[in-house]
């Protein structure tokens, strides 16, 4: 078994439950772990046989562009695409952060944790 990690993928998206968020966007952050069996892997030196990270960042691009009110909904729907579009993927965790929110408060960043098993 083995962790692959994906850290700090910065995405401007719109979610929110304010009109204002759909408009206007926001700066986000995003930080995957996934844990697969990585010993074919390291034996056969092949990208086929492992997790390709740059497919766990298109999958985060690609969710975190459909507008959701909630960071759970979009965290949710990250973590359906890596189970689906990767077999060999048996645990997957996500961390979104939304960063600088319109909270009324000097906030750096508020983030949601989920993660899911196969």
């Amino acid at each position: 078994m083995g962790v692959i990690k994906v850290k700090n993928i910065r995405v401007y998206a719109y979610h929110g439950c304010l009109v204002e968020e759909g408009k206007i966007g926001s700066d986000y952050r995003v930080d995957l772990a996934v844990k697969a069996n990585l010993k074919q892997s390291a034996k056969t030196d092949n990208l086929q046989d492992t997790v390709d990270y740059v497919h766990l960042n298109r999958i985060v691009k690609e969710e975190m562009a459909i507008r959701a009110k909630l960071l759970e909904t979009v965290a949710d729907k990250i973590l359906d695409r890596i189970l689906k579009d990767i077999d060999l993927v048996n645990y997957a965790k996500v961390k979104l952060s939304k960063l600088n929110p319109p909270i009324g408060g000097n906030v750096e960043m508020v983030s949601i944790v989920m993660e899911r098993s196969r």
